[in-house]
């Protein structure tokens, strides 16, 4: 009787050793000081000293030599083209200038890349030629037809998402 009393309180202790060691491995393997994935890294500043080449949307018409009565095109620029090119991008697929977009608080948009590092995003200096019925969305925007004064999305980002 005594053995058998004797074998389970080895076996509990064994089992109560391999517990506490369990247990301890979380605290040990946080405090380790490894790869920090819960914070992405810092956006990189693409916008300084290149020229950022835009793919024209299979939709918007090609610069051509004055315009035919059926062309009607308005010149996006600023936060205007930032929206355009926002709103052409955000429901993409992937990572990189090709995949998804997103609009920041601070009013500015930018994608990710494979490192999940963010890239802001800035419009052509030349603008983005659009049709005139996609662009009137835009109307209200800095930038519209080169124009100085409107909304920026700081605006956007402010508003509550629309109700269903």
């Amino acid at each position: 009787m005594n053995t058998i009393f004797q074998e389970r309180k080895i076996v509990s202790r064994l089992l109560g050793v391999f517990l506490s060691a369990l247990l301890i491995v979380p605290i040990l393997t946080s405090c380790s000081g490894g790869s920090q994935t819960s914070a992405p890294p810092p956006p990189v500043d693409d916008t300084t000293g290149r020229n950022v080449n835009y793919p024209t949307p299979a939709n918007q018409p090609q610069a051509k030599k004055g315009l035919s009565t059926g062309q009607k095109v308005a010149i996006l620029v600023g936060a205007a083209a930032l929206y355009y090119i926002y709103n052409q991008r955000k429901n993409a697929q992937g990572t990189g200038p090709q995949g998804k977009y997103y609009l920041s608080k601070n009013g500015r948009v930018y994608y990710r890349d494979e490192q999940g590092r963010a890239h802001w995003v800035t419009p052509p200096p030349e603008g983005i030629r659009v049709p005139e019925s996609e662009a009137q969305q835009y109307r209200d925007f800095q930038g519209y037809n080169r124009r100085p004064t409107g909304r920026d999305l700081t605006d956007i980002t402010a508003q509550p998402a629309p109700a269903l």
